[in-house]
């Protein structure tokens, strides 16, 4: 029987990793994916649902193969299994740079930066930002930072917990693929079908999920709004708050910490996420943004610009439009859930029925693709010394 601890301790392991040191600068196996699935892209689109399906399945399966067959090298290690476990997660997600982003953008609002602000925006979200002003710009960002906090943190640490590391490599397929040819343009309205099909299907979960740990959170951790300004961060020093932002509009709008109590705001998360959370056209991003929303007392949504095109969205709270100073709140919600997601996962590591896990691997793979991998894995499993004087010349 396959041990249980060296996918928690992996899970944990990976998300420090990120905390500490990002993405990686070069050979980001996310990007290598993309740039393989743009090239494929090339030989087989065509303005069809089938032909986006097969241009999915041949993408996801490229991703999940090579987990599997690490999965299976390192059945009986439970040190490599972890080890590979930690950069996996390393790879597939990205706490440190969506919150690093998010801050980047709030330096230069709060410097009355516009034109910086809007050269970054593109890092976070999808949204034409020419015409953006500085209270557009400020709900793109956390509105990105709460979906993407579902995307980019929870759903992959969950697809690794119930099915390690071929879940955690299909699961950012799925979320590349969408990021790329989800969209509905001329172009991806039929080709990318599947793909934003197959990503819905695949966040159903996880965002509820989101939504639910930020309840928790709101009712746990305090989001004052006394702190402005990342005094924490590393990134380069800015011009001070204006006063516009910072002044007794904002403690007025959200009180500090002890002003409100913890639980209030945990209700009103959860009354957002019921009462706004299903109007959102997409049906899982407007559980997160809704649970936001809430938890800082903010109003999120309304009509978003996409490569020129407005696509009116129904607005999300009942609170105050959100400010500069709000994004580092939602930074900090963010984090929490992070770390609530976490130990989630490790607990659904530990205590996930082993059966249930090798049923969602499999699922993962075809079985007639599962067999090759499994026969290209069955030397392997035999020990690297005799593996390697099987191999031909």
């Amino acid at each position: 029987m396959r041990s249980r601890w060296p996918l928690a301790a992996g899970l944990a392991a990976g998300v420090a990793l990120d905390a500490l040191l990002g993405d990686p600068r070069r050979g980001h196996p996310v990007a290598a994916f993309g740039r393989a699935a743009a090239a494929l892209e090339a030989r087989d689109y065509a303005d069809s649902r089938p032909r986006g399906a097969v241009h999915a399945a041949a993408c996801v399966l490229a991703a999940a193969a090579p987990a599997a067959l690490l999965h299976r090298r390192t059945r009986g290690r439970p040190s490599l299994e972890a080890a590979a476990v930690a950069l996996a997660v390393w790879a597939v997600t990205g706490a440190r740079s969506l919150h690093h982003e998010a801050e980047r953008i709030m330096v230069s609002l709060a410097g009355d930066d516009i034109r910086a602000a809007r050269e970054a925006l593109p890092s976070l979200c999808g949204r034409d930002p020419a015409r953006l002003d500085t209270s557009q710009i400020t709900r793109a960002v956390i509105e990105s930072v709460a979906e993407n906090t579902s995307d980019a943190i929870v759903a992959p640490l969950l697809w690794g917990a119930v099915a390690g590391l071929p879940g955690l490599a299909a699961y950012r397929a799925v979320n590349t693929l969408d990021a790329m040819v989800g969209h509905r343009s001329p172009r991806y309205l039929r080709f990318g079908w599947a793909s934003a099909r197959l990503d819905d299907a695949a966040n159903w979960i996880p965002a509820r999920v989101t939504a639910a740990l930020t309840i928790a959170c709101a009712a746990v951790f305090p989001l004052p709004a006394a702190a402005l300004l990342p005094a924490e961060s590393a990134l380069p020093a800015a011009a001070p708050m204006p006063a516009a932002a910072a002044g007794p509009a904002a403690s007025a709008r959200v009180p500090p910490a002890g002003g409100r109590p913890a639980v209030s705001l945990a209700a009103s998360a959860l009354q957002t996420v019921l009462r706004y959370g299903h109007r959102h056209p997409s049906p899982n991003a407007g559980r997160c943004e809704a649970a936001f929303a809430g938890a800082l007392g903010l109003r999120l949504g309304g009509a978003n610009v996409y490569g020129g095109v407005t696509e009116p969205r129904p607005e999300l709270g009942d609170g105050c439009a959100p400010e500069p100073a709000d994004i580092r709140r939602a930074i900090r919600l963010s984090r929490a859930v992070t770390v609530a997601a976490t130990g989630l996962a490790v607990l659904i590591a530990l205590y996930f029925p082993a059966r249930l896990r090798t049923l969602l691997t499999r699922l993962l793979l075809p079985s007639s693709f599962r067999s090759s991998v499994q026969a290209a894995a069955r030397p392997l499993a035999r020990g690297p010394l005799r593996a390697a004087e099987e191999e031909p010349d």
